[in-house]
């Protein structure tokens, strides 16, 4: 089933997995899933075989892959993928509307396409473009602040052949093209980033920020980023002090090969065993004579004693004899257990 790609396509796909170092050629699926989508339109059981023999990969690694992102299309997709934003805020401004009016004219339902596959209409739950709602997008392409009469429009001009301008981005491609593009591969098209305007709502933080005189603090794209390797260590940070914790116990430096997450859960629940390096003037425990069963019955007893009566004046708590006879019975389990030891002896 491999050899119904191109010689093209086979070139592409040995140069995409060329950007990645040799053992993290896997990394090269997601664009190589586009790659095939661009030749036959959607992600078919040739092109998750293709991708599986590229990569050494078996073909449920691959098909995991293109079945968990829905930009992989897994049964053939018209030219135009038109998507149609029916979440809350779209919603209420017509999306759903949107939605039903070209449903009923193109004939198709969601994740369908039209009989001359040009479209393949589906309904989305967030496109990510609130303050233009209602929104669509053709092949991710957005059209703001649509209506009906505007939707149903924009899809007969693209059945006959035209291509509408973006509201915002760059000229309209069908999925094929953008396929390419998305697997990492210049579009070649005359004027293909020319198009395209950004929005309104997008430019109004940046009108607000001029007129307030708010700016981000300089940075130089130029400044090295160090690693971690020997030689290369940013300076340690100087630790702020501690703030006073009303004792005089000395306080207890943390270790540094220690997590701040163990740290954390230490200084939270300490053991006899465990410091407690983060929690200065906190008093470390010690090992001891483990608490009898009694003592702990009579602890508890003391804290239900002092909760408040609940609404049914009950007091809060388990029920004293059903402790007391589990009480009872891990006494002699335990009594046993130490006879039984003791014989062994």
């Amino acid at each position: 089933m491999t050899t119904v790609f191109t010689d093209e396509t086979r070139a592409r796909a040995r140069e995409i997995i060329a950007r990645y170092p040799a053992d993290r050629s896997r990394s090269a699926l997601l664009p190589l899933l586009h790659l095939v989508q661009s030749e036959e339109g959607y992600v078919s059981p040739a092109g998750v075989a293709f991708c599986a023999e590229v990569l050494g990969l078996n073909k449920a690694q691959v098909g995991a892959v293109a079945s968990f992102y829905t930009m992989y299309k897994r049964r053939p997709t018209g030219d135009y993928l038109v998507s149609v934003c029916t979440n809350t805020m779209c919603n209420v401004l017509g999306g759903q509307e949107v939605y039903d009016t070209l449903a009923e004219h193109l004939g198709v339902g969601h994740d369908e396409t039209t009989e001359d596959g040009k479209i393949t209409l589906e309904h989305a739950e967030c496109l990510a473009a609130c303050d233009y709602g209602p929104v669509m997008t053709v092949n991710y392409d957005f059209f703001d602040g649509v209506d009906p009469q505007g939707a149903v429009g924009l899809v007969d001009e693209l059945r006959a052949g035209n291509r509408p301008t973006p509201s915002r981005g760059a000229r309209l491609c069908t999925l094929k093209e953008m396929s390419v593009q998305l697997a990492g591969f210049a579009d070649e098209r005359e004027g293909a980033v020319a198009d395209g305007v950004p929005g309104e709502p997008s430019l109004r933080g940046l009108r607000l920020a001029q007129q307030h005189g708010v700016a981000a603090p300089g940075f130089d794209p130029n400044t090295p980023i160090r690693s971690s390797k020997a030689g290369d260590k940013p300076a340690p940070a100087t630790p702020p002090k501690a703030a006073p914790t009303g004792t005089t116990a000395p306080d207890v430096a943390a270790p540094d090969r220690k997590s701040p997450q163990v740290r954390t859960a230490e200084t939270r629940q300490p053991d006899a065993k465990t410091a407690v390096p983060d929690a200065p003037g906190t008093k470390v425990p010690t090992d001891g004579a483990a608490p009898g069963p009694r003592d702990a019955q009579a602890a508890e007893a003391a804290g239900v004693a002092a909760n408040k009566p609940a609404s049914d004046a009950k007091p809060a708590g388990d029920d004293a004899e059903a402790q007391e006879r589990n009480l009872s019975e891990a006494e002699s389990t335990g009594r046993g257990s130490a006879n039984d030891k003791g014989g062994q002896k």
